[in-house]
């Protein structure tokens, strides 16, 4: 761990004369902007809330000035570290810029702030008959710049895709301040490089995004939800092959493994089979005719694998329960062990059930409890392991433990990371997946947008690199 640098005596006078009593110095309030959902803690020296583009822009250029570090945050529900101040310096919060400064049905796009929470936005998009895409389960509390930042997903991706399929462009600011854009209002152009889908998913490492030009789609008239139960998760990872390789995939396949099952029955949201081991969540969207459609071929996919009970959510109302449940296993998962590690490996779909298989057999061998549940179809699986780090031995074994799941991984022609980033978490692992000419270039960028290294250090690339 890198110890930060005393701030230059002028920098907090300096911050002050730029926002008032917006710029944070005391220590108690500094403790706010400490933590994300990792539960690390890495207190910030100094914290700037931006309310415009402008102050980015004379905030980053104060802090090139002085040489002081900025970390850009959102709503802090990061999962890997990313928004957190590990070597000091000025976290810079764009929570306060919440406009939504457009809305466009004629074109389907919006223009918003970054501190724009993901759900407020599909709100204020409905009464349009559009939405945005990309939906985390953190929807109600996360913010579109984090979104961008990791590059975000969720249930939705088979259908859909991720972040980057639906932004046309941005407006930045580098970290001496200077206001760039990048892409535009249309949904084809090809001039000059694609920056726009590099800054998507560059953790605030490269420039901090002030306003998003977000394409939109229109909200399917009709929604069919069907809950499969399976005896063998085999047989529920085999189904979700056999979906995905239709012409049409489903809008989310959802997979939830034996641990997740029992959390389920726990909370008493979801009646379940007792002998269930797998659980699928398949959803199908269209208009009404396409989805009675498609929800029929689904079901005949289903039985191909004998499944213990196909259930079909009846009203809008009772699918809606039953995502909340969904929602609701991160944080339930939280209350059974001291600590949660949630990693969000991703393997092509045909090679799901070796994932799946592997897991099981890691924590077996481990004596460490892994539940599986996530976005099984595009093989993204958030395999949280359940750790008590207080103890030396376990803290070893979990150190082992995710050594081997990473390995297996990308033996399985898999990436590390589906929609959380790398941020801390997962930095002492890239160079698994990424190759030495790769992680050069991958610097070289960093240094060229950023070349002194101020722009949320110590994120992504392992020690030292820039």
């Amino acid at each position: 761990m890198i110890l930060p640098s005393p701030l230059p005596a002028v920098f907090p006078g300096a911050l002050a004369s730029l926002l008032g009593p917006r710029a944070i110095t005391d220590p108690v309030a500094l403790e706010a902007y400490a933590w994300d959902n990792t539960g690390l803690r890495f207190c910030p020296q100094a914290v700037a809330l931006a309310e415009s583009a402008a102050e980015v822009a004379r905030i980053m250029a104060l802090c090139h000035r002085h040489r002081v570090p900025v970390i850009p945050r959102g709503a802090g529900s990061g999962n890997v570290g990313g928004a957190l101040a590990v070597r000091g310096g000025l976290v810079l919060s764009t929570q306060r810029m919440q406009r939504i400064v457009a809305i466009r049905p004629e074109d389907r796009y919006a223009v918003v702030e970054p501190g724009v929470v993901n759900n407020d936005l599909q709100e204020a998009l409905k009464p349009h008959g559009l939405f945005w895409p990309p939906n985390p389960s953190s929807a109600r509390t996360c913010t579109v710049g984090g979104n961008l930042a990791m590059c975000a997903a969720g249930p939705n991706a088979p259908r859909y895709g991720v972040t980057r399929d639906w932004v046309l462009g941005l407006s930045a600011v580098l970290a001496d301040g200077t206001a760039i854009r990048t892409g535009g209002k249309t949904t084809k152009g090809v001039v000059g490089y694609d920056l726009t889908r590099l800054l998507i998913g560059s953790e605030g490492t490269l420039a901090v995004v002030t306003e998003a030009i977000l394409k939109l789609a229109p909200i399917p008239p009709a929604r069919r939800l069907l809950r499969a139960v399976f005896a063998s998760v085999p047989d529920s990872v085999q189904a979700i092959s056999a979906l995905m390789a239709e012409g049409t995939p489903p809008t989310a396949i959802e997979f939830l493994g034996p641990a997740t099952l029992d959390l389920l029955r726990q909370s008493g949201g979801v009646a379940l089979p007792a002998a269930g081991r797998a659980l699928l969540l398949v959803e199908t969207a269209g208009d009404d005719e396409e989805v009675d459609r498609l929800a029929a071929g689904i079901l005949r996919d289903l039985e191909r694998f004998h499944p213990l009970e196909v259930v079909r959510s009846r009203t809008e109302t009772e699918a809606a329960q039953v995502w909340e449940a969904r929602f609701a296993l991160a944080p339930a998962l939280k209350k059974l062990a001291p600590k949660r590690v949630n990693e969000d490996v991703v393997v092509p779909v045909s090679r799901l059930a070796e994932l799946i298989a592997g897991l099981e057999a890691l924590s077996t061998t481990s004596g460490l409890p892994i539940a599986n549940f996530g976005h099984g179809g595009n093989g993204n699986i958030h395999v949280n392991i359940l750790v008590d780090p207080s103890l030396p031995e376990m803290a070893r074994r979990l150190e082992d433990l995710l050594d081997k799941i990473f390995a297996l991984v990308l033996r399985l022609e898999g990436t590390l990371s589906g929609e959380h980033g790398v941020g801390i978490q997962k930095m002492p692992y890239i160079h698994n997946e990424v190759d030495p000419a790769t992680m050069a270039l991958q610097r070289s960028i960093k240094a060229l947008f950023d070349p002194l290294g101020l722009l949320n250090p110590g994120k992504i690339f392992p020690p030292g690199s820039v």
